[in-house]
């Protein structure tokens, strides 16, 4: 009995470090394959976020130009149509444009200041005259931009002007501008 009891037990004992050994074994590979997985998702969160700023960049490189000189040269167009609403949302278009004196020269130089004041000679209604005179108050504020407004004849068009009776901004932007061409000695009267 003792014989079996020793051959028992050695076999037992020498199972038992198999066994630890398998298991030690196979908790290493779950911790490897932990490391392993955690490196992939590192690796392929990185691809996948170059991939998404890839695909923003190509995607704002098809759309930001129509927020440029193009959306100018829209709302350029947009005083070129018959429709005085169409007119109007040109108009304030390109009186937010006209930030700064770059700006204000780019909207001179592609025709923008002459359809204006084509908009305000043909204007018809207060609401079309005010939305022509703020957007030219807004270029006029670039001494340039007021030199180029007085060589397309714009004194003469803003001062044939009708006086509004209702729309008191009609007038507080008519008297802005003349006011301007003042100060610069463009006004012919003085």
């Amino acid at each position: 009995m003792r014989t079996l009891a020793s051959q028992f037990s050695s076999y037992l004992c020498r199972r038992k470090p198999v066994n630890l050994q398998s298991r030690n074994y196979a908790s290493f590979n779950r911790r490897d394959e932990l490391e392993l997985e955690q490196e992939a998702e590192r690796k392929i969160g990185w691809l996948l976020k170059l991939f998404f700023a890839g695909t923003a960049a190509a995607v704002g490189y098809q759309f930001f130009p129509y927020m440029g000189d193009n959306l100018m040269q829209q709302s350029v167009s947009l005083l070129r149509v018959k429709d005085p609403l169409f007119k109007r949302m040109g108009a304030s278009r390109l009186a937010r444009f006209a930030t700064d004196d770059e700006r204000r020269m780019k909207i001179v130089e592609i025709g923008g200041a002459q359809e204006l004041l084509n908009m305000l000679e043909a204007a018809r209604d207060d609401r079309t005259r005010k939305e022509a005179l703020k957007a030219l108050t807004a270029i006029s504020r670039s001494d340039k931009a007021v030199g180029a407004l007085h060589n397309v004849g714009a004194l003469s068009v803003i001062k044939s002007t009708p006086k509004s009776l209702e729309n008191a901004e009609v007038e507080n932007y008519k008297s802005s501008l003349l006011k301007r061409f003042q100060d610069l000695r463009y006004d012919s009267s003085s």
